[in-house]
């Protein structure tokens, strides 16, 4: 395996700092409000990434079903957090929480740094991870944060609405039935994942140029920092050591896990607590300090990972 290098993770930090940059200038200098944006990543730029994702990998049963357990652990993950921190969190706050627990930014963030450690099937094998976390943010992580402002059918409806799941239903029917797409639409959709990197960074830049110092919530963001760098690490690490104890696990597949359990919070924390209208500048703080904070703890966390796992 590539040796962890730190400047690996400055050229994905900078580029995702420039971005958040972008968004808190359009928000401070042209008054541009963010949640038309989000409501654009959610019902239509999301979906079509989702879906072009999914039909150029070309799913097999075995990447499913990676997809499928990482969607599992993620929702798992949410519903315990989401019943824990109602007891210390007001509702919103608890939602948020809870959503942020199951995901990470494993595609803005996570992604350029695996097409630098893994080879194209350690990649391929992070993407249909990264999928399940994905699904799982628009379907169990969408409607526990919808539970912090509605009630439970109002939450369910919203989740029914969300084209995100006919989009993976879309793209499984496609390659299934052996479809091929035109070169036209391939084409067309390849704009998407680009968009939707910049635009669901910029919109963190958005919310935070509308947040005072009165906002800081250390409380909430000490509790998002302690789920993120040190639950999700020691369960990925333990993930990939029970694993390899039970069965053949490759290498590619080994770091791509630890990778998911490593990275920084999620952009779609803002992207969803924006659209639901719960406590997104809190959000916003989180991501920003657990990106901020990437470059010093993921190559640290990766390297003595892969030494205990025997990956290096």
């Amino acid at each position: 395996m590539t040796p962890i290098d730190p400047g690996t993770l400055m050229g994905p930090l900078w580029t995702l700092l420039a971005y958040i940059g972008l968004g808190w200038l359009a928000a401070r200098r042209l008054a541009v409000d963010p949640r038309p944006v989000a409501t654009l990543l959610i019902y239509l730029i999301a979906p079509l990434t989702f879906f072009r994702g999914l039909v150029q990998g070309g799913p097999t049963p075995g990447y499913l079903l990676l997809t499928a357990a990482l969607f599992a652990v993620a929702s798992l993950i949410a519903v315990i957090v989401h019943r824990l921190a109602r007891h210390g969190f007001a509702p919103q706050e608890s939602a948020l929480l809870a959503f942020s627990s199951g995901t990470g930014n494993t595609g803005y963030f996570g992604l350029p740094v695996a097409l630098v450690l893994l080879p194209p099937q350690g990649v391929t094998l992070y993407l249909f991870g990264v999928l399940g976390v994905t699904l799982y943010e628009f379907t169990v992580g969408f409607y526990l944060s919808a539970r912090g402002q509605f009630s439970v059918r109002q939450s369910l409806a919203k989740i029914v609405r969300l084209p995100l799941i006919y989009a993976f239903l879309a793209a499984l029917l496609v390659s299934g039935a052996d479809i091929t797409l035109p070169d036209a639409v391939m084409e067309g959709l390849a704009a998407f994942p680009a968009t939707y990197t910049l635009l669901g960074m910029m919109i963190i830049g958005m919310t935070l140029g509308r947040v005072t110092i009165r906002q800081l919530d250390w409380r909430f963001i000490g509790a998002c920092l302690a789920i993120r760098y040190a639950f999700w690490p020691l369960l990925a690490l333990a993930g990939v050591m029970g694993l390899q104890a039970l069965v053949p696990l490759s290498g590619e597949l080994a770091l791509a896990l630890l990778l998911i359990g490593v990275v920084p919070m999620a952009a779609n924390v803002v992207v969803v607590a924006m659209e639901l209208g719960i406590a997104p500048e809190k959000g916003a703080l989180a991501v920003l300090i657990t990106t901020l904070a990437a470059p010093l703890l993921i190559p640290l966390y990766l390297t003595l990972m892969m030494r205990l796992t025997g990956l290096s």
